[in-house]
């Protein structure tokens, strides 16, 4: 699995409905509108690398009111969730 954060410029009296369009894309599994740099950051969960080649260019980039896109891939996850859930057996503190 092959994860990517898409940073998105998006004309900005069209956001909710790029952001929608692109959340309809197969491949993409979260997007969120954000104030800052950028528009929207969409965050992409795919089979490979030739699969993000197909989505980002090939659909996101396509979605009407997308003006452009930098994407950055992932390397590995860290996640507070997973450090807990690793040291949990199952003890509650009630």
């Amino acid at each position: 699995m092959v994860t990517a954060i898409v940073l998105i410029h998006a004309a900005t009296d069209s956001i909710p409905e790029t952001a929608q369009a692109i959340a309809d894309i197969d491949g993409v599994s979260e997007v969120y509108s954000c104030a800052g740099d950028v528009d929207l950051v969409a965050v992409l969960r795919v089979s490979s690398h030739e699969r993000l080649a197909e989505v980002i260019p090939g659909r996101i980039g396509k979605v009407p009111g997308v003006l452009d896109t930098v994407t950055h891939i992932a390397f590995r996850s860290y996640s507070s969730a997973d450090t807990e859930s690793a040291f949990d057996i199952g003890i509650d503190d009630d």
